[in-house]
């Protein structure tokens, strides 16, 4: 039992600092994630996009990444809504977002990375290492000791909170 725990709290140690730069990244953006639903950090960027003509409102909206896009008036073959105007014979669209600078807009696609995007394969990987860092810690003190029993105690608080959190 021994060679286990030291070569876990090995492993432990190593992969710690291997995924030093990634956890990170993955906190950072996991808490600038929390308020994409605000303007924060947000800089508002105008666009000019040619279209297809003739998009209907719910067509446009998908064109240009606009959710719940509402066109408020219509006039002279242009759709005007809150974000700017489309023009339906041309397919001009020019409108603004807000949009994520640059670099923190990258880190936020590592949380948002699915199937279809090649950064899925650094989640598993990732989310694996993560568990293995949970199961690890069991080993990193020996069983019986003043410390092990304080961590197990650790342990079973935050589960308390995690589910609480959860189901409240």
């Amino acid at each position: 039992m021994a060679n286990v725990s030291k070569s876990m709290r090995v492993y432990h140690r190593y992969l710690g600092f291997f995924l030093a730069g990634i956890m990170a990244i993955y906190s950072i953006s996991g808490i600038i994630l929390i308020f994409r639903n605000t303007d924060f950090l947000k800089k508002t960027v105008n666009k000019t996009e040619t279209l297809a003509p003739n998009l209907n409102e719910e067509a446009l909206g998908k064109a240009i990444k606009i959710k719940n896009l509402k066109v408020t008036k219509i006039a002279n073959n242009q759709y005007f809504f809150k974000e700017g105007s489309y023009d339906l014979q041309t397919g001009i669209a020019k409108f603004t977002v807000k949009e994520l600078p640059y670099l923190i807009g990258k880190m936020n696609n590592f949380h948002k990375a699915n199937t279809t995007h090649p950064l899925f394969y650094l989640n598993i990987f990732f989310g694996s290492a993560l568990m293995f860092f949970v199961i690890s810690t069991f080993w990193m003190f020996a069983p019986g000791t003043k410390i092990f029993k304080k961590g197990i105690m650790f342990t079973i608080a935050g589960i308390v909170l995690t589910l609480v959190l959860l189901f409240v």
